[in-house]
């Protein structure tokens, strides 16, 4: 059934002279399986919204639904929604405390009550998941790369077995093949374990070629909700909320302008080398010396 936000609003410092809303009247449906990218500038709302989506911050009015259920109403089991609904912050060092790896991945298990044995079960499995063997297991989550740190946060939530991911910047700091490595490993749980995500992130490069839906925020409020290829296709409007589309998407525009029969629509290098190829009436794949090597994968 997946999450329905309806109506919220989110105002910090309410009822001082430094009131602001945070989010205004946001409207969002996301079902399950779906892998969403979030986007806006600093100060847009984004890491307002997704604390909102497993209780962390509570609205000044207006509902979220979790499978069917407001996580308002009296009662509510906001613990249970954390198990479900897992947060890797954008600083790993804000989840990670534990003397050594595999303490800190059992910890959200152990936290659930589940037996010592089935603890230990799925911090394995979630740390096989997020491509760390037995050599980290004993060593301390604070001596490892800032890629390993985000690999330890994501194993820790994912052993508590979420059926959303939320991710606020991931690859923050990472250098180009530490990014698509832990960007790699997101996508094929997504496809693996039929698992929600929700990404944030500023690389328009990745949602375009990650993301089935990207919906976009601006101070406190959602502006567009749709594919990326869609999304992007409103280049010129998000320049102006200081976004951006993906690199490849100016340089179409480009060769359209000069005159070059291309779609403007394309948003990966994939698609951009493909009709290229096809106008100089190639097939598409991998070339060298003028000779087609393969096909594209």
């Amino acid at each position: 059934m997946g999450i329905k936000v309806v109506n919220l609003t989110h105002i910090y410092g309410k009822g001082t002279a430094f009131q602001q809303y945070a989010l205004k009247n946001v409207n969002l449906e996301i079902e399950d399986g779906q892998f969403i990218g979030l986007i806006g500038h600093t100060g847009s709302g984004k890491s307002t919204l997704i604390q909102h989506l497993n209780g962390l911050l509570k609205a000044d009015s207006g509902e979220i639904y979790y499978n069917g259920e407001n996580i308002y109403q009296d009662g509510y089991d906001m613990k249970a929604l954390r198990g479900k609904v897992g947060l890797v912050f954008q600083y790993p060092e804000h989840q990670l405390f534990e003397v050594d790896v595999f303490t800190d991945v059992c910890f959200g298990p152990k936290n659930q009550k589940l037996p010592q044995e089935e603890v230990e079960e799925r911090a394995r499995e979630a740390l096989t998941m997020v491509g760390l063997d037995e050599s980290y297991y004993k060593q301390s989550p604070f001596e490892l790369s800032g890629g390993e740190k985000r690999r330890v946060a994501i194993a820790g939530v994912l052993a508590m077995k979420p059926e959303v991911l939320i991710l606020d910047e991931p690859t923050a700091g990472l250098d180009p093949k530490g990014r698509d490595e832990i960007l790699d490993q997101i996508a094929k749980l997504h496809e693996q374990k039929k698992m929600t995500i929700i990404l944030v992130s500023h690389s328009m490069e990745d949602m375009a070629k990650y993301a089935d839906r990207i919906v976009v925020m601006n101070h406190g409020e959602k502006v567009f909700d749709d594919t990326p290829r869609k999304v992007f296709h409103h280049y010129k409007e998000l320049e102006k909320m200081g976004l951006a589309a993906p690199q490849i998407t100016y340089i179409v525009h480009a060769l359209k302008d000069a005159g070059i029969p291309i779609a403007d629509d394309l948003i990966t290098v994939q698609e951009a080398r493909d009709a290229i190829l096809k106008l100089l009436g190639k097939e598409p794949g991998t070339y060298k010396d003028g000779k087609r090597l393969e096909k594209p994968c």
